[in-house]
């Protein structure tokens, strides 16, 4: 849930962002971000800025589901998920009720490689610290109370049992196993209502001492307060998260997957396919290669050859789409579209055709000239709320990315080359080693 604001707000807050980072004039960074690390290890940063009196704080960990405890599949997005469910002597419901009665939202955040929480709510003292003291306790005391851990075990099996009925689901969960194997990345694949049902509170309690430490902390601010008040708000966070000696382990590498093609039955009146591969780091040298040339291969809706040669050549989708999803280990590279059952082979055929062309030949410079275009021309747009800076701002920090990310980003793709495109994509996607998925297959 998000507090709704009026449109005209947002846009007095966006004009100030925006005109800022088109200005190419400007003597300043577009998105100053201030860093520091605190004496625990917490590593924050900080974007002021006072045209609203609003605030917007993320607290996140290297708690995803590549964090899992492989003899227990679910437990990270469990124990995430109950931060806000009972803490510090305070039952769910008053969590939901102070929140909401100071105007704030709290809610969470969790993938493979983060979880956490995040708060938006106005800067004004008396809001500004109830709102703070709750998080504080969700993040630092919780009570992952039995009664409500079983209530959230059956609602999260039940979700879970609904959704495997889903083609969508079903492909995703089963392209997610055959690309990362014994990956942890592959673990949030296993998870079943079984497994949900068997997590224990003790469970959620270990592995939050174990992963939601101040040492691995990242504080993420954007808003109306001062740099001394963000160093204020951050100590009071984390001042009493779990302590624990030694470096986090890095994630194993990932294999490269053996192009297995795996059909499974449904009864949708379309086939869903799914095809790819491991893809890149968060932190690459390949990255902006590889994402500007995505999008003149499948990111880029009808300016892409995907579009072009399943859609517009031969009527096969209505839609397919690529794009690239870097993590700490490499993302998926993943390549999706629907079609009638009995044109699945066909349509595949298609886009295996047109990926291996394009691996091959990379693309034309016309191709690549437009892509800059847009990718640059749309940027703004990637930075339209607090929201999405937030977003960002906590990405930087999680990866630990140059504080001038979003500065260079422009700058960074209009530099790409066809050459390099060419280049990355013929060392980094391997067409013969793709999975494949296709659920409801003739």
């Amino acid at each position: 849930m998000r507090i709704k604001f009026e449109f005209a707000a947002f846009a007095v807050k966006l004009a100030g962002f925006a005109g800022l980072l088109l200005c190419a004039a400007a003597a300043q960074a577009a998105l100053p971000i201030q860093h520091w690390r605190m004496d625990s290890g917490v590593r924050v940063y900080f974007v002021e800025n006072h045209d609203l009196p609003l605030l917007d704080i993320s607290v996140e960990f290297p708690a995803g589901s590549g964090r899992d405890d492989p003899s227990k599949p679910g437990l990270a997005s469990m124990t995430q998920h109950m931060l806000i469910h009972g803490a510090g002597g305070m039952t769910e419901e008053e969590i939901s009720r102070r929140i909401a009665d100071v105007g704030a939202t709290l809610g969470g955040s969790f993938d493979q490689d983060r979880a956490g929480l995040r708060l938006r709510t106005l800067s004004s003292e008396r809001e500004r610290s109830e709102a703070l003291g709750i998080m504080a306790k969700a993040l630092q005391s919780p009570d992952f109370p039995e009664a409500v851990l079983e209530r959230e075990k059956n609602r999260a099996a039940t979700e879970l049992q609904e959704a495997m009925t889903q083609p969508e689901f079903v492909a995703e969960r089963k392209f997610i196993a055959l690309l990362y194997g014994a990956h942890p990345y592959a673990l949030s694949s296993a998870v079943e209502p079984e497994t949900i049902a068997a997590l224990q509170r003790d469970d959620l309690a270990a592995y939050y001492r174990g992963h939601y430490r101040a040492g691995y902390a990242v504080v993420s601010v954007i808003g109306d307060v001062t740099p001394a008040q963000a160093r204020e708000i951050a100590g009071a966070l984390t001042a009493s998260l779990p302590q624990g000696e030694g470096e986090l382990q890095p994630l194993p590498a990932v294999a490269m997957p053996k192009g297995e093609t795996e059909k499974i039955p449904h009864p949708a009146t379309q086939s869903h396919i799914l095809v790819g591969q491991p893809g890149v780091k968060r932190v690459d040298p390949d990255y902006f290669p590889l994402y500007v040339g995505n999008y003149t291969l499948g990111g880029g809706g009808f300016a892409s050859r995907l579009i072009e040669e399943v859609r517009q050549k031969r009527g096969l989708v209505y839609s397919v789409h690529s794009y690239f999803m870097p993590l700490q280990q490499p993302g998926p590279f993943e390549i999706g579209l629907q079609t009638k059952r009995a044109q699945a082979e066909e349509a595949l055929a298609v886009v295996r055709k047109t990926v291996q062309d394009y691996v091959a030949g990379g693309p034309t410079e016309t191709e690549l000239k437009k892509a800059k275009q847009n990718i640059v021309g749309g940027f703004p747009l990637r930075i339209d709320s607090n929201q999405k800076l937030l977003d960002y701002i906590a990405m930087i920090g999680f990866y630990q990315l140059p504080l001038t990310y979003l500065d260079d980003f422009p700058g960074k793709v209009e530099k790409v080359t066809a050459a390099q495109v060419k280049d990355a994509f013929a060392r980094r996607i391997k067409p013969e080693n793709m999975v494949t998925v296709i659920v409801g297959a003739d």
